[in-house]
């Protein structure tokens, strides 16, 4: 299989596509999500759906980010169809990991997209402060010389996490929403979010909850080569590879039950 580039978008599309997966990661990784989340995207991909990765950089301004990402793959996705005409009638289902979330939420509360429905792995709404390593320490300092600059405003995601799910709950609509959190998850915010989603959603709304952390979704392929004698370190090794791999197969394993159900 080979990644190819189309506007801006990254994409795989099979022989017979059963739907369409347009996907967006995280703040730190989003600007490569075919290489960074490569295993995952491919695995859904082999089990017969059409992946758009679309990237992003990350700003202050999450609004803006939702609109150029949501342009960059209406833009993909018409060039696509044009070679691919079938594609325009699957279902078109968003997936996003902690900040791709946020932005799927966006794109789906401030702009009329056609989306059969949503999953969201490792929800993260922290304030910028929280977000950005050392950025709270950095406003400190800047405000024992110059107090007045009110940086605590000034430097914070727009819309903020308070608005974001003000949003939600006022504008969001659609039906179908799977949310997913890892147990060991230090940064996940997915608690408010289903609050939200289940008051608005209360039949359609699935939350699970799975072993893994919030960099389960960027495992990727450790090739381990056996010496020709099968030796301990060997052993060991191949165990490692397997417990590497088993909250991601589990994460990849809900996320198509889900698509298979919905």
């Amino acid at each position: 299989m080979y990644w190819q580039e189309v506007s801006g978008n990254w994409f795989l599309v099979p022989e017979q596509p059963r739907g369409i997966i347009h996907f967006l990661g995280g703040a730190f990784v989003a600007a490569a999500p075919h290489l960074t989340y490569r295993w995952l995207l491919e695995a859904l991909y082999n089990e017969g759906y059409a992946v758009i990765a679309t990237p992003f950089v990350n700003t202050f301004d999450h609004g803006a980010i939702a609109q150029e990402t949501l342009i960059t793959f209406d833009q993909g996705f018409a060039f696509l169809c044009k070679q691919r005409p079938e594609l325009k009638d699957l279902p078109i289902y968003g997936l996003g990991h902690s900040m791709g979330c946020k932005v799927h939420l966006l794109i789906g509360t401030l702009h009329r997209v056609n989306r059969i429905g949503n999953i969201f792995v490792s929800f993260n709404n922290y304030p910028a402060q929280k977000s950005i390593p050392l950025l709270g320490q950095a406003i400190q300092q800047a405000r024992q010389f110059v107090p007045e600059l009110g940086l605590e405003t000034r430097l914070e995601f727009t819309p903020s996490p308070e608005k974001t799910l003000a949003l939600i709950t006022e504008q969001y609509d659609t039906p179908y929403n799977l949310l997913i959190k890892f147990r060991s998850d230090t940064l996940d915010q997915t608690r408010p979010l289903s609050d939200v989603l289940i008051g608005r959603f209360p039949n359609t709304t699935t939350v699970r909850i799975i072993k893994g952390t919030h960099t389960t979704p960027i495992a990727q392929d450790v090739q381990w080569q056996a010496s020709t004698s099968f030796t301990p370190f060997d052993a060991f090794g191949q165990f490692v590879k397997q417990e590497f791999y088993r909250d991601i197969k589990v994460l990849k394993s809900e996320i198509l039950y889900w698509l298979a159900g919905d």
